[in-house]
């Protein structure tokens, strides 16, 4: 048998410090539960928005690209395409959020002249760089985007189980204990209260003999 079940003050105090700690462990639970929900909410819309963006600059960035393909020639613009230097800009930090670290990815923007030269080519290959750097962009703020709801949705999953965990089974428990802790204390304070009665009626009665 668990001793600290034992009816005794000392075991009552220590269940109802338990049940305190396990009510405020619940509260701040249940609080960073609601603030990592608020952010999550926030970077959805955030997503939708830049994914509309995607979509429709994609859209944009593909058709500039059949121009100068067609303006240009398809083998001149592959050229240019691998001449295009590999992106390593892009750097990664980090932001707390109730303890959960999300990603900030940032990135320096392309320089402002171009890798080929104006006068061997059309207006319509600037169009459609201008159109991919675009592309490039939201998907970096995308990607950090997805990532940083998909960390928060983790921990909303494994806070909630917490939280459900104290509210379900550790609560109730320290609450029954400290009643069950209580009456039985309770009771033996009227047994040792009918006890002394019985004793002094006793004494009393002994001494009119």
């Amino acid at each position: 048998m668990d001793p600290t079940t034992f009816p005794t003050k000392g075991n009552l105090i220590l269940a109802k410090n338990s049940l305190s700690l396990a009510k405020m462990g619940y509260d701040l639970m249940d609080k960073k539960r609601n603030i990592l929900i608020r952010e999550i909410m926030n970077l959805i819309d955030q997503a939708k928005d830049i994914q509309s963006q995607i979509d429709e600059t994609f859209s944009q960035a593909y058709l500039a690209l059949q121009k100068a393909d067609i303006e240009n020639g398809i083998s001149n613009v592959q050229k240019i395409a691998y001449a295009v230097p590999v992106e390593t800009s892009i750097r990664i930090k980090t932001r707390s959020v109730m303890g959960v670290e999300i990603p900030l990815t940032e990135s320096k923007p392309s320089g402002v002249y171009p890798n080929y030269a104006f006068y061997t080519t059309r207006e319509s290959l600037d169009d459609a760089r201008i159109a991919f750097e675009k592309v490039k962009e939201l998907t970096i703020r995308l990607s950090s985007i997805e990532n940083s709801a998909y960390r928060l949705a983790m921990n909303i999953k494994r806070t909630q189980k917490r939280a459900n965990a104290l509210k379900n089974i550790t609560i109730p428990h320290y609450t029954q204990l400290a009643k069950d802790i209580s009456e039985a204390l309770e009771e033996k304070e009227r047994e040792e209260f009918t006890r002394l009665k019985v004793i002094k009626r006793r004494k009393n009665e002994t001494g009119k003999g």
